[in-house]
């Protein structure tokens, strides 16, 4: 058992040095060092009417006592200091995700003038590593995924570092599927690649969307795919030529960004100039599926992007009828609800089956579980009414 985070934080680092050495790669006496960096601006529709655009669902206690991105940094933060660690937001919730992040310094939270999707998070995330250390070594998290063995994921991304250190590729981490589901995108997996940490690594064979669940069904079947996760690690150098191969348009218009870290000037007014003609583009897209050098790394943690109200109910104990009930909330002659209740308003349910039932001071929600996807599509009827853009 390690005495403190910080003989955890050292333990690790000498488990990568020794990695290194062996794999006999070491180049330089001089080793980069880990970075980590959260992307924390999405807007957590499908948990409305908890989450709303000013504080999405990385901002509130989903699951567990604390905001869902505390529990990222608390499960990082025995691999990589404070110091050398970054989260880009957004404007609208700059303030909310310093108030849940105090002890980071104040210049490693980053806020986006407008959302671009992950590419220009990426790009923006490699201009800030590379200014603290060319070589250095980043990952790329997202901040709102429920993962409870944090000794086995902090062992995963150890060894993650240590293969994108010690060559020239992107990792990424799959999760081995529990079931055929059609909301994930897959990894296939190829050859193996090499071992570090005692963890096989695989080259990528091919990334795939969304699948039908005929297709999912064979890839379950298959063994030879994982659930595509969004964890990505890999060095600055990498990120930096696949950007100039890869995403040209978007290198050159990081330029200023880079000059101006490099200055130490102020960056809110660059990346006011520099963001809103950027498109719309995921990282999957602008590099990870055209690249060549992308190895994935089968997860040995638990997972779940929890990523619908439905699937809140498997991290809670249930009541005998199968309900799981948070807040002043009652259910009478029903099974299988989901119902949430904030404040002191009492929220009650009689003689109901599989629903959720969500009650904040200012909105209610009540649908199907079955239906629960179908929440983005109600926010756009929301946002269409007068004064709709209140409840978003």
């Amino acid at each position: 058992m390690y005495s403190s985070l910080e003989d955890e934080v050292r333990q690790a680092a000498r488990a990568q040095m020794k990695l290194r050495c062996f794999s006999g790669l070491l180049h330089s006496p001089l080793m980069p060092e880990n970075f980590v960096v959260i992307i924390a601006g999405g807007r957590g529709e499908r948990f409305w009417p908890q989450s709303r655009l000013r504080c999405p669902k990385h901002l509130l206690p989903i699951v567990g006592g604390k905001p869902m991105l505390a529990q990222t940094l608390d499960r990082v933060r025995a691999l990589v200091p404070a110091e050398n660690t970054f989260i880009i937001t957004s404007a609208q919730q700059e303030q909310a995700v310093r108030d849940v992040c105090p002890h980071l310094p104040r210049q490693n939270i980053v806020a986006e003038p407008v959302g671009r999707d992950t590419a220009p998070a990426v790009a923006l995330a490699a201009a800030l590593v590379a200014q603290r250390d060319p070589e250095g070594v980043f990952a790329v998290l997202p901040a709102d995924h429920v993962i409870h063995d944090a000794r086995a994921y902090r062992a995963n991304l150890s060894a993650a570092f240590a293969a994108a250190g010690a060559a020239g590729v992107m990792v990424t981490i799959g999760i081995k599927p529990e079931e055929p589901s059609t909301g994930f995108g897959y990894i296939q997996r190829g050859t193996k690649w090499r071992n570090f940490g005692r963890k096989p690594f695989y080259y990528v064979r091919r990334f795939v969307e969304k699948p039908s669940a005929e297709v999912a069904r064979g890839y379950l079947a298959s063994g030879e795919y994982f659930w595509n996760a969004g964890m990505f690690i890999w060095s600055v150098p990498v990120v930096q030529s696949a950007l100039g191969k890869l995403a040209p348009e978007l290198d050159v218009a990081f330029a200023p960004v880079r000059r101006a870290l490099a200055a130490k000037r102020a960056l809110r007014p660059v990346l006011a100039r520099v963001y809103p003609p950027l498109k719309k583009i995921s990282v999957d897209y602008a590099l990870i599926e055209k690249s060549d050098n992308v190895v994935v790394l089968p997860a040995s943690f638990d997972w779940d992007d929890v990523g619908a109200w439905p699937a809140v109910a498997k991290h809670f104990a249930p009541d005998s009828r199968g309900n799981v009930v948070r807040g002043r909330a009652l259910v009478e002659q029903g099974s299988n609800n989901i119902v949430f209740s904030e404040g002191e308003h009492l929220l009650a349910v009689v003689g109901a089956d599989d629903l959720v039932v969500v009650h904040t001071p200012d909105a209610t929600l009540v649908c199907p579980k079955s239906r629960a996807q179908e929440i983005k599509a109600l926010l756009k009827r929301v946002e269409a009414t007068a004064g709709g853009k209140r409840w978003l």
